[in-house]
């Protein structure tokens, strides 16, 4: 009997994230796809899987060595071939089939991995199936694959012109005021699916949009930049391109384009909870109107606004961990019709409760394309605070780190007594609910020496005052 092999670094809590010929290689593959079919699929009924892939150079090989797992298995394999995420939680949805996206989102060219779902979309995370097939897998690559007597089949359908159709479907652009729209697109799936959605390309009617592409050519190997927004780097060329062309609005894209953030016509980034508070106040405009109760998750990070604004409005907001299982699962329990993410990871009730760059873009388009201000005049109000974004600093004792904070929080300079805590991701200190308005947060990353610390207070010297001492505390200084 070999050794079992440790996939830990690998086969993570979300997603599976590796070094492509290191830690992710054909076999680990193989044995990947096997051991979901027999962790996942078949316990849940299901014979076929869908599989998708991003532009990545490693992609088709490491789809047919999944799919050739899975087929082992006696599982048929329906390849919807190139894809954003969104895409395969669409095919997944529409198909009512688990799925498998070969993708490494926003990591750099060297790397590939697995966003692995349900049918209809549904997450597969630590704690629902990912932990089973880890297990699972390792067992394969160390006593083998056992083959099916019936293997599965292999077939191919393209499934981007339903893709279109239906986030078509969702958000009417047709009778927007003409809006010049510069989208940065990576050189990755942004540049598949932009032309298709909101241009002519998937055979649909025209919109009012002028289109002015950055980075459309699918190039694995990112030559212009990463393709990772959640790094302002990255966006510099957007954000110059904006103001060269005089455009109403930015969009840059992640690497799977299952996130998009947005640029204002200054050239400046808009922070992803103004785009949480932006759609979530539309679809519960939408809900009330149709005579429900809205409900909309947010994830602890994003600003105060966001909850603050969505109540008044009617709206129950409910406050998620940090990460995609969690945001699924609340959405879900609860059928919430609207979901937001500090990464600028938004879901929707009516796509399956997944997780859509695409549509969060067109939302912002209808929005803005049905009034007459710019966008920054339309999110100004959305972003009434001082925020300090996330700040992530290398420790080598997280929990001294945290002990250290909490201490200096716990002072007379911080009127200690009156601050509340949970621990809900990390640890939470708030005083909100008295001046000065302020609440940090500090997590400690699940697979770096990194320690997260996002805070927001009302005013930006407070804000400043607060993130500094966080910050001289974390690093000892």
């Amino acid at each position: 009997m070999t050794t079992r092999p440790d996939l830990s670094t690998l086969i993570k809590s979300y997603d599976v994230r590796g070094i492509v010929g290191d830690t992710l290689t054909d076999d680990v593959a193989r044995a990947i796809g096997a051991a979901f079919a027999d962790a996942v699929v078949i316990p849940d009924g299901e014979r076929e899987v869908v599989i998708g892939r991003d532009m990545r150079d490693s992609g088709p090989g490491l789809v047919e060595a999944v799919g050739r797992g899975l087929r082992d298995r006696g599982v048929d394999v329906i390849d919807i071939g190139l894809c954003s995420t969104d895409g395969l939680y669409h095919a997944s949805g529409a198909l009512e089939l688990p799925g498998v996206m070969v993708t490494a989102s926003h990591n750099p060219a060297a790397y590939n991995g697995m966003k692995l779902c349900r049918s209809l979309a549904r997450a597969v995370g630590e704690n629902t199936g990912l932990g089973d097939v880890r297990a699972l897998a390792a067992d394969y690559l160390a006593d083998g694959i056992p083959v099916a007597d019936g293997r599965g089949e292999a077939i191919d359908r393209d499934m981007l012109s339903d893709y279109s159709a239906y986030l078509r479907s969702l958000v009417d652009l047709s009778e927007i005021r003409p809006l010049r729209v510069v989208v940065d697109a990576a050189n990755a799936m942004g540049g598949y699916t932009v032309p298709a959605v909101l241009g002519t390309g998937g055979g649909l009617p025209e919109l009012p949009l002028e289109i002015i592409p950055l980075y459309f050519e699918l190039d694995g190997t990112f030559p212009n930049h990463e393709a990772n927004p959640l790094d302002p780097a990255n966006l510099v060329d957007l954000q110059a391109a904006v103001r060269e062309h005089q455009a109403d609005i930015g969009l840059a894209f992640d690497g799977d384009a299952d996130r998009c953030f947005a640029v204002d016509e200054r050239g400046q980034v808009v922070p992803a909870s103004a785009i949480t508070a932006l759609v979530g106040l539309r679809e519960s405009a939408r809900e009330l109107a149709e005579g429900r109760s809205p409900t909309v998750i947010y994830n602890l990070i994003s600003s105060r606004a966001v909850p603050e604004q969505l109540a008044a409005a009617g709206a129950t907001p409910v406050r998620s961990r940090v990460g995609h299982s969690y945001i699924k699962a609340e959405m879900a329990r609860l059928d919430a019709v609207f979901g937001g993410e500090h990464s600028a990871h938004f879901y929707f009730r009516d796509f399956f409760f997944a997780d859509s760059g695409m549509l969060a873009a067109m939302h912002v388009l209808a929005a803005l394309g049905t009034q007459d201000r710019p966008l920054s005049g339309l999110l100004e109000s959305h972003s009434p605070y001082a925020a300090s974004g996330e700040i992530n600093s290398t420790v080598e004792d997280a929990p001294a780190a945290i002990a250290r904070v909490q201490a200096v929080f716990d002072s007379a300079d911080f009127d200690g007594e009156s601050i509340e805590v949970d621990e809900m991701d990390g640890v939470t200190l708030s005083h909100w609910h008295a001046e000065p308005r302020w609440w940090i947060n500090i997590r400690a990353s699940n697979t770096e020496p990194l320690l997260r610390l996002n805070c927001e207070a009302a005013d930006r010297d407070e804000m400043e005052r607060v993130r500094d001492a966080a910050l001289a505390a974390i690093r000892h200084a």
